[in-house]
């Protein structure tokens, strides 16, 4: 069984050295500027453990990590790079090892989407994906590059991932619980589309909850507000209504869009996912 990372965090992107390079670039950007309203620039490391196995293998065991980096502005879009590596033991003598590596980029007003990934198992491609989603007035269209040269339409109300992820914010402000979206991230050979449910809870004071990972201390989130968030991910090709969601992903998201407390559900098993490293760059406010 494969463990793949999804954009719809807009989890939030990966550089090789990172944890090395979060702590070493600290100090110098404690003081990152994020314009009002706009989403930080940032790398993050998360570690990633079996949170809860379902299976009928008590011994099941799981690791491995993310790296993700989010840089840009309404102005300039948003580029997201994201690898995420994963161990699984099932627990019967039985280990896979995932590789998911993906770069994006999202214009600003969401009118453009580019993506790229390689999907790598024990080592050895299996999928790699190349396309770009353009949003027109009545009609989103897809261009494939690879795996195989196609192009299809999907409806206008489409939703990429960074303005997934400023849809969820804009509800948390609002004091809305529900929020409901189509996303399209290029994943799945670049043809899948989910229905996405959002629930957002209560906020969370800066002084409540109070973070002990990476999160703690830092300038950058001193006195924002955050919000524990749970994004369910349908197959809207499945037939019937009532039908159990693929994956979820619940975490405490930050109102300039920084993640942290991560928990990725299976079904048959949870990843939890920490925060271990955390650099939060200056953003450049639009002209």
């Amino acid at each position: 069984m494969t463990i793949s990372g999804r954009s719809a965090l807009s989890l939030p992107a990966v550089l090789a050295g990172a944890v090395a390079a979060a702590g070493a670039f600290g100090g110098r950007h404690a003081q990152a500027v994020t314009p009002a309203g706009e989403l930080a620039s940032h790398r993050a490391v998360y570690e990633l453990t079996l949170a809860q196995g379902r299976s009928n293998s008590p011994s099941m065991s799981a690791r491995g990590r993310i790296l993700y980096d989010f840089s840009g502005s309404a102005c300039d879009g948003y580029a997201l790079q994201f690898r995420q590596v994963s161990e699984l033991d099932n627990g019967e003598g039985k280990v896979t090892l995932s590789d998911l590596r993906s770069t994006t980029w999202e214009e600003g007003a969401a009118k453009k989407f580019v993506f790229k990934s390689q999907n790598y198992l024990n080592e050895t491609l299996i999928d790699t994906v190349d396309g770009a989603a353009d949003r027109q007035p009545d009609k989103v269209v897809v261009k494939l590059m690879r795996p195989v040269d196609k192009t299809f339409d999907l409806e206008p109300a489409m939703a990429f991932p960074t303005d997934h992820m400023r849809r969820i914010l804009a509800a948390a402000r609002e004091h809305k619980t529900i929020l409901e979206v189509p996303v399209y991230d290029g994943s799945e050979k670049g043809e899948k589309v989910y229905n996405t449910t959002t629930v957002i809870g209560s906020e969370i004071a800066p002084n409540e909850r109070v973070p002990n990972d990476a999160a703690a201390g830092k300038p950058g989130l001193a006195g924002l507000k955050r919000w524990p968030v749970t994004v369910s991910y349908f197959d809207r090709d499945a037939a019937g209504g009532d039908q159990a969601p693929v994956y979820s992903i619940k975490f405490e998201l930050y109102e300039n869009g920084i993640s942290r407390a991560l928990v990725l559900d299976y079904n048959d098993f949870a990843i939890r996912g920490e925060l271990t490293a955390l650099e939060i760059r200056d953003s450049k406010p639009c002209n």
